[in-house]
């Protein structure tokens, strides 16, 4: 799907919901970065890490959920406890309608042949025989795409006499209460629980009810079909992945989280993390390898997933909703438009000083900016840039450098937590425990790194060769 496409499919879950909440804002470079709807180097997307629909139309609802994230605390909330009310009463869903109910009553509501109309007179008598004498091909066609709607009729209506959702709190709710309202419809509630036969005048008077007077409703029941589905594949995102609910709070923009850990890594190691306004800017270093960006994905995941109302593989969890999410974790340059990676960088760092201008609430997640230039450069303008960023109360960002120079102009502001993670030296190897340290590391491997390698003594090799 497109970005057109997507756009398309958050109005349509949004008017499905008959919710207008404004969303969170995220732009393609984010969708990329955190690996949305493609995943890194062959991992999973996030998308399907939460995909358990049993629906195409499902699939579609869950893509538009998870590309507009809520931005408001009440929305979020709604969301949570819907996911915890179908975690509870899971077997009520398990006859939800199929995907080829689901499909049959689509194609349905397509057919081309329009409905006869239904006097109760001897008129239609006479067009119904017609139809079934002349056209059986055409009968057949259209009683059995009838019998799959009315089959997927009689599924909706039960799940609307669930018991167990006589009550149901939140976002899921309101849709149970739509369920409801279609199920009252007179065409609806009259649909009979039996198959219908083959009898022409019963098959096409139902017909011109369900494709005539109903149409819109069976269509209504289809979207919110397609919407539980996307719903029931959060919640049992949260129950196999054993996730928690974050709280939500109202206020200042901030977030704390107790061992947070990576979701889709398979032995993640737990770290702990908080922003706030008086402490907005994490400097973030270490040598390569040792945990810098997957601790920044981790982080942005959990955030992200928190603003769709999921849950998150922490111990703890707390926050209030930003308004953007802007992510620079795996820039490029563009050699046919003539942008550098330098270039890229800084229409990156003014992206996120837009959001912030026009008085937006940002979190931001930036992964070594500025290394596509020199040392002094680099230094300069990353003292310039998270200078300024430390400052913004609006604005909680993550920054991983390599730049230690940084620290004594960066500790001069109270709003700096400096972090780094360390490798571990045992004579000839290293080893990584991916724990978070306080502080900033002084650690240097380069070097290291490039003579385990064997990369000096080829080059002497070389050297010889040639001598």
């Amino acid at each position: 799907m497109n970005e057109e496409g997507d756009h398309a499919a958050v109005a349509a879950m949004q008017a499905v919901n008959g919710s207008s909440s404004p969303a969170l804002a995220l732009d393609d470079k984010t969708v990329e970065d955190l690996g949305l709807f493609e995943g890194h180097g062959g991992a999973r997307s996030l998308f399907d890490f939460c995909d358990r629909t049993r629906t195409e139309g499902g699939r579609k609802a869950l893509r538009a959920r998870m590309r507009a994230p809520f931005a408001e605390a009440a929305q979020i909330r709604a969301t949570q406890s819907a996911l915890a009310a179908i975690g509870e009463a899971r077997e009520a869903f398990n006859d939800l309608p199929t995907e080829y109910l689901l499909k049959g009553t689509q194609r349905h509501l397509r057919n081309p042949r329009p409905p006869i109309g239904f006097d109760g007179g001897a008129l239609f008598f006479v067009r119904a025989i017609a139809f079934w004498l002349d056209d059986f091909r055409g009968f057949s066609n259209l009683a059995h795409g009838l019998e799959q709607t009315r089959r997927m009729v009689y599924r909706m209506r039960v799940l609307a006499d669930a018991p167990a959702l006589a009550r149901a709190p939140g976002e899921l709710g309101a849709l149970m209460d739509r369920v409801r309202a279609c199920c009252a419809h007179p065409a609806i509630a009259q649909a009979p629980d039996q198959p219908l036969g083959a009898s022409p005048l019963r098959v096409l008077k139902l017909d011109q009810q369900l494709r005539g007077a109903a149409r819109a409703v069976v269509g209504d029941l289809l979207d919110l079909a397609h919407e539980l589905d996307a719903l029931i594949a959060l919640a049992d995102t949260v129950r196999d992945e054993a996730l928690i609910f974050p709280t939500v709070d109202e206020g200042k923009l901030a977030f704390e989280a107790c061992a947070l850990a990576h979701p889709l890594l398979d032995s993640p190691v737990a770290n702990d993390a908080a922003l706030d306004p008086a402490r907005s800017l994490l400097f973030l270093t270490g040598p390569n390898m040792a945990g810098k960006t997957t601790y920044l994905r981790a982080v942005a995941i959990s955030v992200y997933f928190a603003h769709i109302g999921l849950g998150v593989r922490a111990e703890t969890f707390r926050f209030s909703p930003a308004t953007h999410l802007l992510t620079a974790l795996s820039l490029e340059d563009d050699l046919h438009g003539g942008v550098s990676y330098f270039r890229a960088e800084a229409l990156r760092v003014r992206d996120l000083a837009d959001a912030i201008a026009q008085g937006g609430r940002v979190i931001a997640f930036l992964d070594e900016p500025f290394k596509g230039t020199n040392v002094k450069d680099a230094l300069d303008a990353s003292a310039a840039v998270l200078s300024a960023l430390a400052e913004c109360a609006s604005c909680l960002c993550l920054v991983s450098s390599h730049l230690i120079e940084l620290e004594d102009t960066l500790r001069a502001s109270r709003n700096v937590d400096c972090r780094y993670f360390e490798a571990q030296e045992h004579g000839s190897r290293l080893s990584f425990d991916y724990r978070l340290r306080t502080g900033v590391s002084a650690q240097r491997l380069g070097m290291r790194v490039l003579a385990e390698e064997g990369v000096f003594e080829r080059l002497d090799e070389a050297r010889t060769r040639e001598a």
